[in-house]
């Protein structure tokens, strides 16, 4: 038996060498179906099986010595190495011209100066009609989040006209037309909403979140609305584990493939969740997307009903797509379910059998660290305008609010509601019109209410060239993107966001929350 305490460099470079020895550790790397290398402690090639060498490629052979790195390509190579050593399985480009991207695993032996594993495999390529099917998502999900932009717009300045309609005859004639207006317009964020789920721009707010917990919370209210005759049972797998997901979000999941599966059976079934756990070897293609390798906590969703027909299997989760238009379905629960699973790092996919019923698998990825403190959550109605917060006193001669938005409607309604709470306003349709205007002005003003998408200089650089010159200057940023797909963390550049369609009130609200103390006095 070999000695526990010799290297890898003692068996391999021919310190006090055993033949049988030798002859086992070539056996097993011949053995091995991936492309598996043995390294020494400074990750330096030792011996490797047919296979590694065959992945490498012909112009940079492996070699006694060589580093790991030497056999990567350049573009990527230190995020690449950075992730294995912390254990991660990585794609990679191989430093060999024509090559195969590939899978890298980098695993150190129990002892660190006795050397490493490396594990190099191909990623399975995926179907040409997965590929499509994959593509076609894609496009539409970038065709939804622009859509989504251009009607939260439109929203908001509906909801806006009838919000300062109302709050001028609250009960005259007319009012009950206008708040039907305002329900309308929160319907109408409230599927926007969805679409920006879909198209993965929706504002998260993440937390560790522990799954079973969840799915119990979540058990009480899904027995009342899934009625007597379906027969609901809840698998808890223990331990449970945690994942990181806005908890709110995890529910919207949870109630959407219920309510799903009940509409699936109108004479009565079952309905099982589960949770569960899995651990990912090597890549596996699910739907029309590659599960990477790594440590999963799963949450299943299976129902006995009729099943989804093979010819519309591939389209669930397609935006609009629905088999129950004339029972008033928008095909949009399924799409936000994907929206929100895979903007949340995991992965979702779908068995059926006609007559045998549906069955949801979800992977997310399992975090190792303890959960947040439960913070109760509630399944929420269609957002509506908000009351006007008490207006406060105007700032006589003080600093003006500079307000930018190219929107002429949204514009003149931001202004108004502004001078009605008792502020100064400066407007400008431009971040270069808002510039040009501020080059002769010392003071700073009171704060910068902008809008993000705009042509020419968008609302952040805008926010960026006055903090330049007035680094203390409060900013409220409206925008119908979520942060996310902003790309920016706006909490700690000192920045409010407010999303659109948003009301009257609310963005008075959260103009005197950046707003330093005392700035405002409210009667």
């Amino acid at each position: 038996m070999p000695d526990p305490r010799r290297t890898l460099q003692d068996l391999l470079r021919g310190r006090n060498r055993r033949p049988a020895e030798d002859a086992m550790v070539r056996a097993v790397l011949d053995a091995a179906s991936p492309g598996i290398a043995l390294l020494d402690a400074e990750d330096r090639l030792l011996t490797w099986n047919a296979e590694f060498a065959g992945l490498c490629g012909p112009l940079l052979p492996p070699r006694p010595g060589l580093p790991i790195a030497a056999l990567m390509a350049a573009e990527g190579k230190e995020a690449a190495l950075t992730a294995l050593a912390t254990g991660q399985r990585v794609a990679i480009a191989m430093a060999s011209e024509g090559s195969p991207r590939l899978e890298m695993e980098h695993r150190r032996l129990p002892s660190p100066e006795r050397g490493a594993v490396l594990r190099l495999s191909r990623i399975a390529a995926r179907p040409a009609e997965q590929q499509a099917g994959a593509a076609r998502l894609q496009a539409v999900g970038a065709l939804a989040g622009g859509i989504a932009h251009d009607f939260n717009n439109l929203l908001t300045a509906i909801a806006g006209s009838a919000e300062a309609a109302l709050s001028r005859a609250p009960a005259g004639e007319g009012a009950a037309e206008l708040r039907q207006v305002l329900e309308s317009a929160g319907r109408g964020a409230a599927l926007v909403k969805q679409l920006l789920a879909f198209a993965r721009q929706q504002a998260l707010r993440p937390r560790v979140v522990d799954l079973n917990i969840a799915v119990s919370a979540m058990g009480e209210l899904l027995r009342r609305l899934l009625g007597s005759r379906v027969r609901l049972s809840i698998a808890l797998e223990e331990p449970s584990r945690r994942v990181r997901m806005d908890p709110t979000q995890l529910d919207q999941v949870i109630m959407n493939l219920a309510l799903n599966a009940r509409d699936a059976m109108p004479e009565g079934g079952s309905l099982r969740i589960a949770t569960g756990h899995a651990v990912v070897l090597s890549p596996e293609t699910i739907g029309t997307e590659t599960l990477p390798a790594g440590r999963y906590a799963m949450l299943e969703v299976a129902d006995s009903g009729a099943g989804i027909p093979p010819e519309v299997l591939p389209r669930i989760f397609d935006p609009f797509f629905t088999t129950k238009r004339e029972q008033g379905g928008t095909g949009l629960g399924l799409s936000t379910v994907h929206g929100i699973v895979r903007q949340s790092g995991g992965f979702i996919a779908v068995d059926s059998r006609r007559g045998e019923g549906t069955r949801f698998r979800i992977w997310m990825p399992r975090h190792e660290g303890p959960a947040d403190p439960v913070v109760p959550t509630a399944m929420v109605a269609p957002p509506v305008a908000a009351p006007a917060p008490p207006a406060p006193e105007p700032l006589p001669g003080g600093p003006a609010v500079l307000l930018v938005e190219d929107e002429v409607p949204l514009l003149r309604l931001a202004e108004r509601a502004l001078r009605r709470a008792g502020f100064e306003v400066i407007s400008a349709g431009c971040a270069e019109e808002a510039l040009e205007m501020l080059e002769k002005v010392e003071s700073m003003p009171l704060a910068l209410v902008s809008d993000v998408v705009m042509p020419g200089v968008d609302g952040l650089e805008l926010a960026a060239r006055l903090r330049d010159r007035w680094p203390t200057l409060p900013v409220l940023l409206v925008s119908g993107y979520a942060e996310a797909a902003l790309g920016r963390d706006l909490a700690a550049e000192r920045i409010r966001l407010l999303a659109k369609p948003y009301s009257l009130g609310a963005l008075v609200t959260e103009l005197k929350g950046i707003l330093p103390e005392g700035a405002v006095k409210v009667s």
